[in-house]
């Protein structure tokens, strides 16, 4: 099971940052490579612990739907999402945030496991592992921006 952490250092108050991690429309904004939007469930707004929310998303030119559950939330240090439906096996994505003094250290952890068994370790090898890691990474610097612009 493949886990990815990536640490953000963002010039911005801890609230603001965690904020706008969870809205929906912010989460819009930083997906635009992979035209994300909320279809279904909490489609605007601020995601709360127990809130689903559909994304539907453009991967490797497949259009595709992906279903994420708040399964726990610490307002402004920590909230978890974990597919509840989707192209994964499954996932847990753990949202990490610390007061720095130079703002807010942001700690994005995705462990998941790609579906079909062999064939999914070996996709996560050749392409998955580094695609989800990019995007990752893709997110994070965009709500950096956003966050630094904000303060």
């Amino acid at each position: 099971m493949p886990k990815i952490v990536h640490k953000q250092i963002i010039n911005a108050p801890i609230e603001i940052c965690f904020d706008l991690a969870r809205n929906v429309e912010v989460h819009t904004k930083t997906t635009t490579k992979t035209n994300e939007k909320a279809v279904a469930g909490v489609t605007t707004g601020l995601l709360k612990e127990g809130d689903t929310v559909t994304w539907e998303a453009t991967h490797f030119s497949i259009r595709q739907k992906l279903t994420a559950k708040i399964v726990c939330m610490d307002r402004p240090n920590q909230f978890k999402d974990t597919m509840i439906k989707g192209a994964f096996h499954s996932f847990i994505h753990t949202h990490d945030f610390i007061e720095v003094p130079e703002g807010t250290l942001m700690i994005d952890t995705f462990d998941y496991k790609s579906p079909l068994g062999i064939l999914g370790v070996l996709a996560d090898k050749l392409f998955l592992e580094r695609y989800m890691r990019e995007f990752i990474i893709s997110r994070s610097i965009e709500l950096k921006k956003i966050a630094e612009q904000e303060r």
